[in-house]
């Protein structure tokens, strides 16, 4: 057996509290900006997980000195960095492995006028398109270049200049790194139809403290008057609102009593309301969030009584990261749910291991499935299975964790990327897991 792999023995059910890591897709963001200054930037709260920990080892091989204050804050200082080592062959298969990897484009063009880098990889979930950031770069006047043959990309530009850009499709990573770009351009840059996610608000307001001048923050429309120059600063990341989701829903399928510690509840958005829409019971108390062990949770209807849709959308709307977390959850419910994933295309494809675990649950096509709840009429049963992607594979963890008998989950790895020392804190809770 793979030493990739979890080992599982289900039907516990769990107590007691937990704290979530720093936001892992905040992180990218916010170690990629480190770029943008030659003064010292000491970031709080960064989760010890794999993808992280890739781009922390991409910046110190760019020049960037790399401090470690304790075990979740280091200080970064990129007065050194050397942008031409994105052209050599080790970078380039490194940085080809990790997706994030493509936000150190706009620090590396508003600084050095020039970035370059392979085609990003991360998870199979379906295409995710580049084209948002590459048409901002473009639009603030970078030449862009696309080697098909050895699938790498090149930015140069002269100088970037403010300018007034209607991004076609809200992404986050795309607004970023258009953002990052635009802070050292020259003149103005306004951005409408902006992300505006909780991880893109932080990046915006330590950006500020650093001396760029940002106003819209929160919302879709983004002005950004560039300046000269940034200084260092200070930044804690935000609680990782994927795993406070996950949290949830692990307590509910599995019967547990869990208190989830410091969520930033004033930064989760829809997301507590969408779990109570699967009637699970949540006590907010001060900022900790906790689920108390409940037997029968019933989903609701609409007002005319008609089947709930749970879909995702750009922030404010439901973030397609939960939507995996959700799914397994309804499994267990009072109640049927439709679950659409708009975003990606190949998200629901791991449905097929919770059928076989004995879930009920009909695959309409590749962004939809309906989930009727099965209402603890009986347990999901353990099974050997493979993780497709970060999110599925909590998703089938806390399947596992709720199942009757033995589970193992291969190519754990891809759950690594995402989620810090996952067993070892599950074991805290009473888990039987076991990393083989």
């Amino acid at each position: 057996m793979s030493a990739d792999t979890f080992e599982v023995r289900g039907g516990k059910s769990l107590r007691g509290t937990i704290t979530p890591q720093g936001a892992k897709n905040e992180a990218l963001q916010i170690l990629s900006a480190v770029l943008l200054t030659d003064d010292d930037i000491t970031i709080s709260n960064i989760p010890n997980i794999l993808d992280v920990n890739v781009l922390i080892e991409l910046l110190s091989e760019m020049g960037v000195r790399v401090q470690k204050v304790n075990d979740d804050t280091y200080t970064f200082n990129a007065q050194a960095v050397d942008p031409d080592i994105l052209l050599t062959e080790k970078f380039k298969k490194r940085a080809g492995h990790l997706r994030g990897s493509v936000m150190i484009l706009g620090p590396l063009l508003a600084r050095f006028k020039r970035a370059y880098l392979p085609t990003p990889g991360g998870d199979k979930i379906g295409r995710r398109r580049l084209d948002t950031h590459f048409l901002g770069f473009t639009e603030l006047g970078a030449n862009f270049h696309f080697d098909k043959e050895k699938s790498f990309y090149s930015l140069t530009a002269d100088k970037l200049i403010g300018k007034y850009i209607l991004l076609e499709e809200p992404s986050v990573t795309g607004t970023a790194n258009i953002v990052m770009a635009a802070v050292l351009a020259e003149g103005e840059t306004t951005i409408f139809n902006a992300a505006c996610e909780p991880y893109l608000q932080q990046l915006c307001s330590m950006l500020n403290k650093m001396g760029a001048k940002i106003s819209g923050i929160g919302s879709n429309l983004l002005h950004i008057k560039g300046v000269q120059k940034l200084n260092g600063t200070t930044h804690r990341l935000l609680p990782d609102m994927i795993e406070i989701g996950s949290f949830i829903g692990l307590a509910a399928m599995t019967k547990s009593n869990i208190t989830i510690k410091d969520c930033r509840i004033d930064m989760l958005g829809v997301i507590p309301k969408y779990f109570q829409k699967l009637g699970i019971k949540l006590e907010l108390k001060d900022d900790d969030i906790i689920v108390h062990g409940q037997e029968p949770y019933e989903v609701q209807t609409f007002i005319d009584g008609s089947i709930l849709t749970i879909s995702d959308g750009p922030w404010p709307l439901f973030t397609p990261d939960l939507l995996s977390i959700v799914l397994v959850t309804a499994t267990q419910a009072d109640g049927s749910v439709l679950i659409h994933q708009k975003m990606f295309e190949s998200r629901l494809f791991f449905v097929d291991k919770l059928i076989d675990m004995g879930a009920k649950i009909i695959l309409c096509d590749p962004h939809r499935a309906t989930v009727i709840g099965i209402n603890r009429e009986y347990s999901l049963r353990g099974i050997a299975m493979s993780s497709p992607d970060i999110r599925a594979g909590v998703a089938l963890l806390i399947a596992a964790l709720s199942a009757d008998g033995k589970s193992t989950i291969s190519n754990i790895h891809q759950i690594d990327r995402g989620y810090q020392n996952i067993d070892t804190r599950l074991q805290a809770l009473g888990a039987d897991i076991k990393r083989l």
